[in-house]
């Protein structure tokens, strides 16, 4: 009877020898420890059978031997514990002497930045921001600023409509006409934001594009404030020896109206390429309100006056940034935009 427990004594560490892994060992316990069909539980049932002198005996040795299966058993459960905890370290180890990867960090885009500095130089000046919708009903969008009907602003060849009197802006003179409408002069507002056109992309036109409109509005405004006030303007962004001019131009909401040319902040006005050799560069409209647009919105053109201009903020940042293709602005392309950082 002891030889044939030293027998599976011999075959249980056979077989343990081959454990490699928590389902072999699982396995390995269930043959030899298993209530029902383990080989150490019959070899106990085998007790009952032998005679009455030889039982204890019997019984102690087979009870030896599920102890020591029992404690090799806890012995290769912590061994491989062991080995996964070490295999787990070696695999998720950090060499904290290596330099870390830094995170790559967001900034502004060129038009925010540029649209930033054009609102602190105003601000400056005791201009107030103003926002306005994008999608506009006709009367803020043409009829407010004196465009009538059948003008070619108009035509859907030229203008975003959504339904027969919605439309996308095409300036953000609309915001004008809501300042005026809620607020008595004098006020000073300006308004940056989107404006859409239909226009044929290309390196200098694009459908969507950003602009700032300024409109000051007081007793005894006169053209004297409008050049002083873009004068000032220009002297502030680019430079304090540049100078402006105004050449005649029509549009529809101011009267009179005009073009604004600056001297080339790259050459000084004797000419370059920045400035196509002319020696300046276009700025924007501009000009007096017209007293139409007071009328629409309940202001006395008889007691009130008032100037207005509108800007490219995307021609302006092509301008300072040396940019050639305004699409570039809008293509999101990384290797672009991080020059800006």
């Amino acid at each position: 009877m002891e030889e044939r427990l030293n027998d599976l004594r011999a075959q249980f560490f056979e077989d343990a020898k081959s454990v490699a892994d928590t389902d072999a060992l699982t396995a390995l316990r269930d043959k030899y420890l298993g209530r029902k069909s383990g080989l150490i539980a019959a070899e106990k049932k085998r007790v009952g059978s032998l005679a009455p002198q030889a039982r204890a005996e019997f019984g102690r040795l087979v009870n030896e031997l599920g102890d020591e299966v029992e404690s090799e058993i806890a012995r290769i459960k912590e061994h491989l514990a062991e080995a996964a905890a070490s295999s787990a370290l070696e695999r998720e180890r950090i060499d904290v002497t290596l330099p870390g990867t830094r995170p790559r960090r967001g900034h502004l885009h060129p038009i925010t930045l540029l649209r930033q500095r054009i609102e602190d130089v105003f601000v400056s000046m005791g201009y107030s921001v103003e926002d306005g919708p994008e999608i506009e009903t006709s009367f803020y969008n043409f009829d407010a600023l004196n465009i009538p009907p059948g003008h070619p602003a108009r035509d859907s060849a030229d203008t975003f409509y959504v339904s027969k009197d919605l439309a996308l802006r095409s300036q953000t003179s609309n915001v004008q006409i809501h300042s005026m409408q809620r607020r008595q002069p004098p006020l000073r507002v300006i308004a940056p934001g989107r404006v859409f056109r239909r226009d044929t992309p290309d390196p200098t036109h694009n459908p969507m594009f950003f602009q700032v409109e300024g409109l000051n509005v007081d007793r005894n405004i006169t053209l004297a404030d409008l050049k002083g006030t873009l004068q000032k303007f220009v002297e502030m962004m680019y430079g304090a020896n540049l100078k402006t001019r105004f050449r005649p131009s029509y549009f529809p909401f101011v009267e009179p109206g005009a073009e604004v040319d600056f001297s080339c902040y790259v050459c000084d006005g004797t000419g370059c390429r920045v400035c196509k050799g002319s020696g300046w560069i276009e700025l924007g409209g501009s000009g007096m309100v017209h007293p139409n647009v007071l009328l629409s919105v309940g202001i006395d053109p008889e007691e009130f006056s008032g100037f207005a201009f509108g800007l490219g903020i995307d021609r302006m940042a092509a301008l300072m940034y040396g940019i050639d293709d305004i699409r570039l602005l809008y293509e999101n392309d990384v290797r672009f935009l991080e020059q800006f950082a």
